[in-house]
């Protein structure tokens, strides 16, 4: 009882429930458990956020492959395939994974196979070079994208049940600012050279690893009552039903249609690194950029967290308007040539993650509270997969910057945040319903 009351202790000072929605949205019986919940949510979160932060494929994994040898067009893989594999199964699994009354056990297994995978980099990083380095790499990371496909259909459907609508982003946000201490800390030995980097990033994979497999143990302690079951069809024709939610639900359609222009805000990073930076500069450029995320969500997560609990809509405009003011900046200074001047490009580069932790937590904390508890994973699913295609097009923006210049990229991305903030602006105050 002691431990139980301490943990309610800590709860409550973290929830500040002035508005009385307490337990909205979840059964009482769930409500009872919430406490110990919150901190299993917070924690394997962490764990993953970590984990996420040490494996970068845009970062990390790219100096790895490079470093083995790697060539060129496999490097070019590892974003594509870990995007795509990410959110492209999503609407094929959730017909499958709707079956399970307790899909916590899903993502137990889904953070597994992550961990097993991430230490097969390490692996590979320790054992092989050259080309069957890196096929080896870009395989390991299809199927660690796979299983984080599994995690994030099932993620969103089990906090729904078992996390009341008001604290879903605060414990979201609060997972993101403690994780990002620790990518700090890798950013900067990376950006430093405190330790010889090949070391250092193998070590990161296993201990990437590592993180992947206690957050899956942490993760089965969760108390979860058993859901509906209902929809568990057929891969094929579950997809095919889900689709009818675009047509069915003009929220659904609109909430999409936002993340979609905002993924702007996960897109230009590289592009402006490109413009910025001189020749041989790339890898230093790259590795301030973990730095950068990192420090943005430590100082943002937490707070994106607790206004997505007020209002995620509004969430998801002010992460826009932020967005196509820092891309907007960014274009300009790079067609006058003084974006790689001083400070300017970190301090962008900052300002634009800030905008992103924004658009990752209202947007999590918007499509949970807008789905009811038998579309939940649906909803995901089919989100996540248009997003998927949406991203695997991003792709073009690639021959855009090779055609025209990463200028004309990026004025692009600031007009896609622009046109966020008027999709976004008709979304639901899904909080107050």
């Amino acid at each position: 009882m002691a431990s139980r009351s301490t943990t309610e202790k800590a709860f409550q000072s973290i929830i500040i429930d002035d508005e009385g929605r307490a337990c909205a949205d979840i059964p009482e019986s769930a409500c009872k458990q919430e406490p110990g919940n919150f901190f299993t949510h917070v924690g394997s979160l962490a764990l993953t956020k970590i984990a996420d932060g040490l494996i970068d494929p845009k970062l990390v994994l790219s100096w790895l492959m490079t470093s083995l040898g790697a060539p060129i067009a496999l490097v070019g893989l590892l974003v594509p395939v870990r995007e795509a594999g990410a959110l492209l199964p999503q609407l094929l699994t959730a017909g499958f994974l709707r079956r399970l009354p307790r899909r916590k056990w899903a993502w137990v297994g889904g953070s597994l196979v992550q961990g097993l995978a991430a230490a097969a980099i390490g692996f590979v990083a320790l054992t092989m070079t050259g080309v069957a380095a890196g096929w080896a790499i870009v395989i390991s990371l299809a199927i660690l994208a796979l299983a984080r496909s599994v995690c994030s259909v099932c993620y969103k459907d089990v906090l729904g049940k078992t996390i009341a609508k008001s604290r879903r982003g605060t414990a979201t946000g609060l997972a993101g600012s403690i994780a990002s201490v620790g990518v700090i800390i890798f950013a900067l030995s990376l950006s430093f050279n405190l330790v010889d980097r090949m070391m250092l990033v193998t070590g990161g994979l296993f201990l990437a690893g590592g993180a992947w497999i206690l957050s899956a143990l942490l993760f089965a302690t969760l108390n979860e009552e058993a859901g509906a079951t209902e929809g568990g069809k057929s891969a094929f024709k579950e997809a095919l039903k889900n689709f009818t939610y675009l047509r069915d639900d003009p929220q659904l359609s609109r909430f999409i249609a936002t993340r979609g222009l905002l993924t702007a805000t996960a897109l230009a990073p590289p592009f402006m690194i490109a413009v910025g930076s001189e020749a041989g500069e790339g890898y230093d450029k790259l590795g301030f950029l973990v730095l950068a995320s990192a420090l943005a969500s430590l100082c943002s997560s937490f707070v994106w967290g607790r206004l997505s609990d007020r209002s995620s809509r509004k969430v998801l405009i002010f992460s826009a308007m932020v967005g196509a003011v820092i891309l907007a900046i960014t274009s300009w200074l790079a067609f006058a040539g003084t974006l790689g001047g001083g400070v300017i490009l970190p301090v962008l580069l900052f300002g634009l993650m800030i905008a992103y932790q924004g658009v990752r937590l209202g947007r999590s904390t918007h499509l949970v509270d807008m789905a009811g508890k038998y579309t939940r994973a649906a909803y995901t699913a089919l989100s996540n997969t248009i997003i998927g295609l949406l991203l695997l097009a991003g792709g073009v923006f690639s021959l855009i910057a090779n055609w025209f210049g990463g200028e004309i990229v990026l004025s692009i991305m600031a007009g896609m945040s622009g046109l966020a903030i008027l999709v976004a602006w008709g979304l639901e105050e899904v909080q107050r319903k």
